[in-house]
């Protein structure tokens, strides 16, 4: 589990396909972080990456690496190049919860439609797929590249729903929300709360 409160950024180094030439090949990620690795860190840990639950495979003087699959590189965003990426440590009984509950497993992918400054803030929206758009409500929280952030406004339509969500500089300067632009896809997860939620009230005993 994590929360969702990004603790540094770090940069693919290295891309490298475990079967070259294939299309369906998976790759290991070379990660390089100053300052962020715990000395408890060790192989098998886990990792949130862009929101991506990941496993250190590897690891070495401020980087680590991990192993994506195919499946894991078609659900998500920004773990197939080099560049920036969010990360954060796995949740530990005793840590604080400043986020919400995020399990580091993407749900699907939205598109940045708006990323412009508002006032002291900036303000980001996103267009959410109808497989999700059910489950985001107004003050409730989501996971946009392992960011927990408060939704502000929902907007439906027929093919899903256009989500604003207000962004203050700290979180724009400590994350890489600050490279979006439109048409950028973005990781989402929903809130583990609405899909317990909702499996709940659909729920129906077959007998």
């Amino acid at each position: 589990m994590f929360t969702g409160i990004v603790a540094a950024i770090g940069k693919i180094a290295g891309v490298s396909p475990f079967n070259a030439g294939q299309a369906d090949s998976g790759v290991r990620l070379e990660i390089h972080v100053e300052d962020f690795l715990r000395p408890t860190t060790k192989l098998g840990d886990s990792i949130a990456i862009q929101g991506a639950c990941m496993t250190v495979v590897q690891l070495g003087p401020d980087r680590f690496s991990v192993d994506v699959s195919r499946e894991s590189l078609d659900c998500t965003a920004g773990l197939d190049a080099v560049g920036e990426v969010n990360l954060e440590h796995a949740l530990r009984m005793g840590d604080s919860l400043d986020g919400h509950l995020v399990s580091g497993h993407v749900d699907g992918l939205g598109e940045v439609s708006r990323f412009e400054p508002a006032g002291e803030s900036w303000e980001l929206r996103i267009k959410v797929p109808a497989s999700l758009a059910r489950y985001l409500a107004y003050k409730g929280s989501v996971t946009v590249n392992g960011v927990s952030l408060t939704v502000n406004r929902v907007d439906d339509s027929v093919d899903g729903c256009e989500i604003s969500i207000n962004l203050i500089p700290h979180t724009v300067k400590m994350t890489t929300l600050k490279d979006l632009r439109s048409g950028c896809r973005v990781n989402l997860e929903v809130d583990t709360i609405a899909r317990y939620c909702e499996r709940m009230l659909n729920y129906r005993n077959i007998a």
